[in-house]
């Protein structure tokens, strides 16, 4: 054998194992298509792998998961006027006599911060203990005009309700965080986080729980204002938490960006969440190939197989073929959930282009080597 065709063999074996260890570890951003698929429950794997159709979308659309049921729509406001345990009373009364029980003739007596205790009493000198509570302050000052009528000739008694802790609820989430009564101007939810300084998130992006008792309750507060049913009437007692949206989905693949996104909105289309992490990378992504990968209730999992056997969440790997213009209909129509991960398979080529890459820098290395050798 010559000289120059030991050289080429040598060439040649070198480059092949240059270009066999390149291609081999290939840098690319996920699995491809059909190793998904190759991932299939049909074949062995453990996931279910199923086009978007029209009947997959109805399937897999989830109910408003929050708004305030009747419950807590159909109770009215409380009274302005009504008294309640913990709150604070203030009573002014006028004699008519010289030597009053409480003061002169003429000049009123005052009795500011009486309590009312947690049964519902309060302590009025000469009238004794009283029921306070479930009275108007008109009711009540009549029980008293009647309790010291029969010691002072025709008192005059003026009762005022000085809201306390019988009628306030607490706010946590908002500008001004804290404990509010209930009066006739801050009966309603959206009314109450008005007076506590309103919101300082995105009103898009904002949920409001209200926790009442052993009953719970949330509404997105663009909702609350957008609904009279859902701006419900307060109860003492209750509780409101504001908090900002925390539902999240991952972005992977030939996207324009790979991470963690979250909701900006109370509901997001496949192809609002793709355009709101970047669109498709044009020059990789492969549109026939986008993923939505999911754990699926038992509920949804049997309605989108047509069976009724799942108890547990099963995991599916929805697939949108943006390429076909029933593919962006589907797409803009299928809800994506918590915790959902979208991913864009590389298009077919790009390996041939990165193959090639290597092949080309391959050869420059094996001429140089073989140079080397040469030389």
């Amino acid at each position: 054998m010559s000289r120059h065709s030991s050289s080429w063999v040598r060439n040649l074996a070198l480059f092949t194992v240059v270009f066999s260890i390149a291609a081999c570890g290939l840098p690319r951003s996920g699995p491809k298509k059909s190793e998904i698929y190759s991932s299939s429950v049909q074949k062995s794997g453990n996931a279910f792998i199923v086009s978007v159709n029209d009947r997959v979308v109805v399937a897999t659309k989830q109910a408003p998961a929050i708004g305030f049921d009747s419950g807590f729509q159909n109770v009215g406001n409380v009274g302005a006027d009504t008294i309640r345990a913990g709150d604070i009373l203030s009573l002014t009364i006028y004699e008519n006599v010289e030597d009053g029980l409480l003061g002169i003739a003429g000049a009123p007596s005052s009795l500011t911060e009486l309590q009312v205790d947690q049964a519902g009493f309060t302590f009025v000198p000469y009238a004794g203990r009283i029921k306070a509570s479930g009275n108007t302050p008109e009711g009540l000052r009549d029980i008293i005009t009647q309790k010291l009528d029969t010691q002072t000739p025709d008192p005059q008694v003026i009762v005022r309700r000085l809201p306390g802790d019988g009628s306030t609820i607490s706010i946590v989430g908002s500008n001004m965080q804290g404990v509010y009564p209930i009066e006739a101007s801050t009966s309603t939810l959206s009314s109450m986080i008005a007076k506590a300084g309103g919101v300082t998130t995105d009103p898009e992006n904002t949920r409001v729980t209200v926790i009442r008792g052993s009953k719970k309750g949330t509404v997105w507060l663009v909702d609350l204002y957008a609904s009279h049913k859902q701006d419900i009437a307060l109860r003492p007692g209750d509780r409101i938490l504001i908090k900002k949206d925390t539902r999240r989905f991952t972005a992977l693949g030939a996207t324009g960006s790979q991470s963690l996104v979250e909701f900006p909105a109370p509901e997001m289309s496949a192809i609002e969440a793709i355009a709101y992490m970047g669109g498709l990378n044009s020059n990789l992504a492969d549109p026939t190939g986008v993923f939505i990968f999911r754990d699926e209730p038992a509920e949804y999992a049997n309605r989108v197989l047509a069976r009724d056997d799942f108890v547990t969440p099963k995991r599916f790997a929805y697939v949108l073929n943006l390429t076909e213009p029933s593919g962006i209909f589907l797409g803009r129509d299928f809800q994506v959930r918590d915790g959902d991960t979208i991913y864009v398979t590389e298009a077919p080529y790009v390996q041939w282009i990165k193959s090639l890459s290597v092949l080309t820098g391959s050869i420059g290395a094996a001429a140089s080597l073989a140079s080397l050798s040469g030389g």
